[in-house]
């Protein structure tokens, strides 16, 4: 990505990050008390993602799970029982991602980019692929919006994890790189219009 098109992306995500954390600070605040009721506890979760040239940060969103002794994945399927009744609402609207909004205004995501990924996985890029992590990560990209009923494709496999570690992954991967490579602002208002309607591509 040339420099200009990272000012041009950059200054769009500021602005508009800055306008949305305004606007849906009651909605943020309502969905972190409720959370924050259902579960016990803080209503945000913080969890160290990759981002930018490798670098970590701690991605904020709204906590719709809680700990269940014996398991500890990272990967959920939607009939995971750690995902609590509110939980299970704010995953299907996506407003456990409002507090992202943070994450962008701050610099270390964008609206749009290949999401952060977990050490453990962005650590296993190699080659071609490292340009992945060459941007800031985003809130929603391609690989998102195709993967968006990931939970749902993942419950219908009992060896989850093999099938997102072998198949769902690696196609994000080529999905990012591919994305990277050919950035567009245009491109980006496109798959911010496809998240807001809920469409594939």
């Amino acid at each position: 990505m040339k420099k200009l098109d990272q000012i041009i992306k950059n200054t769009f995500d500021f602005f508009l990050s800055f306008t949305g954390l305004i606007a849906l600070s009651p909605i943020i605040f309502l969905t972190w008390l409720v959370s924050a009721i259902e579960t016990n506890s803080n209503g945000f979760y913080f969890q160290s993602r990759v981002g930018k040239n490798g670098k970590l940060f701690f991605l904020v969103k709204i906590k719709t799970m809680r700990e269940v002794k014996g398991i500890s994945t990272s990967i959920t399927k939607m009939s995971d029982v750690r995902i609590t009744k509110s939980g299970s609402f704010f995953r299907k609207t996506k407003l456990d991602e409002l507090p992202q909004l943070w994450n962008v205004l701050i610099g270390q995501m964008s609206f749009v980019g290949p999401r952060p990924d977990i050490l453990g996985y962005a650590d296993q890029l190699t080659g071609e692929e490292k340009i992945i992590i060459s941007i800031r990560p985003g809130i929603t990209g391609p690989a998102s919006i195709k993967y968006k009923n990931e939970e749902l494709t993942l419950s219908k496999y009992d060896d989850f994890k093999k099938y997102n570690d072998e198949i769902i992954w690696p196609d994000k991967v080529k999905i990012n790189c591919d994305y990277v490579k050919n950035w567009s602002f245009w491109s980006d208002m496109y798959y911010i219009y496809l998240t807001i309607v809920g469409k594939n591509e």
